[in-house]
């Protein structure tokens, strides 16, 4: 998305999200109707800031994890992860320059007014690094290729995958830390103002809408001979 930002093909949305999310999630602080993330802006504590910053920190080591299990123990099971993560991916990108969307961080800082070429930002993830004292979310968010892809956010839709080929596989106690995981990621990325909670709608139903078209795919009988080519090539 760096070589070819989505703001160049449409108009990014950055006061029509805010209006939109503010009308269904709004929050009356002090009278005033505010968005989920303006009040956990002047809501934080130090407790909700350290938690939120693990849990976003587990949406790529989770799912890779995960995979490497899958790889060592169910190679079907693999491939049927690694496709649906990838359409999940696809469909997420798809999006992206359909409806270019700013993330909540970028109004609180520059307000209603699109600046091309705006650099990354930790949001309230900053607070995490404040408070070990490591630029671990900066390093992270400074080499950010596009801040105007905050709809869907793919942070709430691998944790979906994940938890459902864990449930697929019965991993019984495990598939309670995934949905654990599942849930703060999603509350997390509100919480440190990386994404609206429609954002967040839209990540699940990505994964959701993932999981189904894959689920379809693999009913034909030529993708299923595919896939089983694939799993003699790596066993």
């Amino acid at each position: 998305m760096k070589a070819f930002p989505n703001y160049l093909h449409q108009n990014v949305n950055v006061e029509n999200l805010y209006n939109l999310e503010k009308s269904l999630f709004g929050i009356n602080l002090k009278g005033i109707k505010v968005t989920p993330n303006e009040y956990w802006l002047v809501n934080s504590n130090i407790i909700i800031d350290v938690c939120s910053g693990f849990f976003y920190l587990l949406w790529i080591p989770v799912p890779l994890a995960f995979a490497a299990y899958l790889f060592y123990y169910n190679r079907t099971q693999f491939l049927y992860f690694s496709f649906t993560f990838l359409l999940v991916n696809c469909l997420g990108f798809i999006i992206y320059y359909i409806y270019p969307a700013a993330p909540p961080w970028y109004i609180q800082q520059h307000e209603f007014q699109f600046i091309p070429n705006t650099k990354g930002n930790t949001g309230g993830l900053i607070r995490f690094d404040d408070f070990f004292n490591l630029p671990i979310f900066q390093s992270i968010y400074i080499k950010s290729s596009n801040v105007f892809a905050a709809m869907p956010s793919l942070h709430s839709s691998y944790p979906v995958i994940v938890l459902y080929y864990g449930l697929k596989n019965k991993l019984g106690i495990i598939n309670v830390f995934f949905a654990f995981v599942m849930l703060g990621i999603w509350f997390a990325a509100v919480y440190t103002s990386h994404h609206y909670l429609l954002d967040v709608l839209a990540g699940i139903g990505c994964a959701l809408i993932g999981i189904l078209f894959f689920n379809w795919i693999k009913t034909f009988k030529s993708i299923r001979v595919l896939i089983n080519k694939m799993v003699a090539i790596i066993n």
